[in-house]
């Protein structure tokens, strides 16, 4: 066994890994130990790194029904005799996807052969879940270590292809080593990621791609709490970062012209500024995160489009870095209004951190109408309270007609890294199939985009503390947090909406963007999960109104 990788556990039965602090005890399971019984070493339950590889010979075995049936079995601990306590995390992996149905009940027994040739084939988000629920399968059953190894085609998955099969198995071998990244047993884990990294590439298919990046994020984690951590920009890779994401690269313009999101939640924000603001003579926008300004030419063009003509719009943009980048997509907007004869004028504001915001920068005139646009830049500031806080504060005395809001729609900021970890997966793995079915004919920019998307899992994965700047939050929690300034969810209109609709169907990829409302926000998915929120907002006056209507004048 030690000549074959030696055999780890994927769950403790010692009662050695506690969950003592918020960012220590990341355990899938809770350990379970039995009333009035000496603690000894029980019978095997533990995997071999044998089996994870078994997929590479599959062969017929277990039917999508005996899994989900096995599933149905964990979460009732009544059917079972060793069902373990489950943890928030492992929670998460039944949870996410939940209520979906992998197409196809007939997977399995003898219609196998007729139902592979006409289904279509599992997307990286449905093999995540179908490896999720292996990983509980094999947590939950008390496996023999032994009989296992002898038979390692014991479990593979009849329906599903050999490349899907391949796939399922490499994905609960990753979630393996998240696990005992999680306990922090650093040694089985980089046992466990070594063959992790054998099997998955960065040039292959959208989960095998998505598990490199994660693999590569492990083993920062390993290195950095090993103290054997090398900054990404010294790995002798090629460094696609875009700080703040300022970038006019051939692929991220790509992206923008063949990913359905993006021009979906941009010409939706842009509907609903002309909706506030339509009948203003003078504009104010403020953009937080200006990237390359392409959106703003299409407000040019609605304002231009009106009857009643702009006297002037002024585009103001903050940035914390890269301000030559700023300056350039203000030079490129300037040009493009000239050759409309359109009133503008672009005014970078450059801070070292939003805690030095104030509203003397921004130099707004009583005559303005201040839209505020943050897209992408709130969550950055999770990790810096004070600085998140100084923001919401400046924007409230501006008093913006409307305040935009494009975030991200997934919860990476977990305090356990293992909740953290399996979020992400889940995000990046639909995000990567979104990118292998839109930008499936130029895979150079689609390198770039997943690499420069690599960034982000890295510090979900890799950092924590201030260090950690990707911590995204759901609406829920963001709709929580607005609440604190008194601000008003302002719904999108049924016009901008129905146009928001039509959006996805110019795009080849079109029928796979999903659009939601929760509440008054809209959510873009693919294949129904949800990637991004736009929301719309405008600052409560109520408490004034209230003091001047009580007032005698």
């Amino acid at each position: 066994m030690e000549d074959l990788g030696q055999v780890y556990p994927l769950c403790s039965e010692y009662g050695v890994y506690q969950d003592n602090t918020e960012n220590k005890g990341l355990n899938f399971f809770r350990e379970q130990q039995q009333p009035h019984q000496q603690q000894s070493p029980p019978k095997s339950s533990y995997l071999t790194l044998d089996d994870f590889l078994g997929s590479c010979f599959p062969a017929p075995a277990q039917s999508m029904q005996e899994i989900k049936r096995l599933e149905s079995i964990a979460e009732n601990s009544e059917e079972t005799l060793y069902t373990p306590a489950l943890s928030s995390s492992l929670q998460l992996l039944r949870k996410c996807g939940s209520g979906k149905e992998i197409e196809c009940n007939q997977l399995g027994g003898a219609s196998d052969e007729t139902c592979f040739s006409t289904r279509k084939k599992l997307s990286t988000e449905e093999i995540i879940r179908v490896a999720g629920s292996r990983f509980i399968q094999f947590s939950d059953q008390r496996c023999d270590d032994f009989s296992m190894l002898m038979h390692p085609f014991g479990y593979a998955l009849s329906g599903l292809s050999e490349e899907e099969t391949r796939d399922v198995e490499l994905t609960r071998l990753l979630l393996a080593t998240a696990e005992e990244v999680g306990y922090q047993q650093f040694d089985r884990a980089s046992r466990l990621l070594s063959r992790c990294e054998w099997v998955a590439s960065e040039r292959s298919n959208p989960l095998q791609r998505v598990v490199y990046y994660f693999a590569e994020a492990l083993q920062g984690r390993i290195h950095k709490a090993t103290g054997r951590f090398i900054p990404k920009e010294m790995k002798g890779k090629p460094n696609c970062e875009t700080p703040h994401g300022l970038s006019t690269h051939l692929g991220h313009l790509s992206m923008h012209q063949n990913v359905p999101f993006n021009q979906v939640m941009q010409l939706t924000a842009i509907q609903a500024i002309i909706e506030n603001v339509g009948s203003a003579r003078k504009i104010h926008l403020i953009d937080l995160e200006i990237r390359s300004g392409v959106q703003w030419t299409a407000l040019m063009q609605a304002l231009a489009d009106r009857q009643r003509r702009l006297d002037h719009l002024k585009i103001t943009a903050v940035g914390l870095r890269g301000i030559q980048k700023i300056e350039e997509t203000g030079k490129r907007l300037e040009i493009f209004a000239r050759s409309m004869n359109f009133p503008f004028t672009f005014k970078p504001v450059k801070v070292s951190c939003m805690s030095e915001i104030k509203e003397e920068l921004f130099e707004t005139a009583a005559d303005e109408a201040i839209v505020v646009v943050a897209n992408m830049i709130l969550r950055t500031m999770l990790s810096r309270p004070a600085c998140l806080e100084n923001l919401m504060r400046v924007i409230k005395n501006l008093n913006p007609s409307i305040m935009i809001v494009g975030e991200v729609e997934a919860n990476h900021n977990s305090p356990t890294f293992v909740n953290r970890f399996v979020e992400a997966l889940f995000f990046y793995g639909a995000y990567f199939d979104c990118l292998e079915t839109c930008l499936k004919q130029n895979t150079e920019h689609r390198t770039i985009t997943e690499a420069t998307f690599s960034n982000g899992i890295e510090n979900i994965v890799t950092m924590e503390g201030t260090d950690r700047i990707a911590r995204s939050m759901k609406m829920d929690v963001w709709r929580a947090f607005f609440s604190r300034f008194r601000m008003v969810e302002v719904g999108f209109s049924d016009s901008s909406l129905y146009q928001a609709g039509l959006i996805p169907k110019q795009f080849p990829c079109g029928s796979s963007c999903t659009l939601e409302k929760n509440g008054e926000c809209l959510i873009v998915g693919w294949k129904g999960t949800p990637l991004h929120s736009l929301s719309a907002w405008k600052f409560s006056r109520e408490r004034l109104w209230r003091s001047l209507a009580n007032y005698n004048f």
